[in-house]
């Protein structure tokens, strides 16, 4: 299954993955609601990103 993948677009996955549990951090341990909302943020728009850019080399 993750032959499928390219290598880019596993880093930006793992990078994802980890931007979303820093966010969970900054809101339940350290109690930083608007760092962990905009930290939290960045993970949807980078599957966008991700997702444009996919169907742009399909084309």
């Amino acid at each position: 299954m993750l032959k499928k993948f390219k290598i880019s677009e596993l880093l930006i996955l793992v990078s994802i993955i980890a931007l979303i549990f820093l966010s969970e951090y900054y809101y339940l341990i350290l109690k930083n609601t608007d760092r962990a909302i905009f930290i939290g943020l960045w993970p949807p728009t980078m599957i966008g990103l991700l997702i444009y850019i996919n169907l742009k080399t399909k084309q």
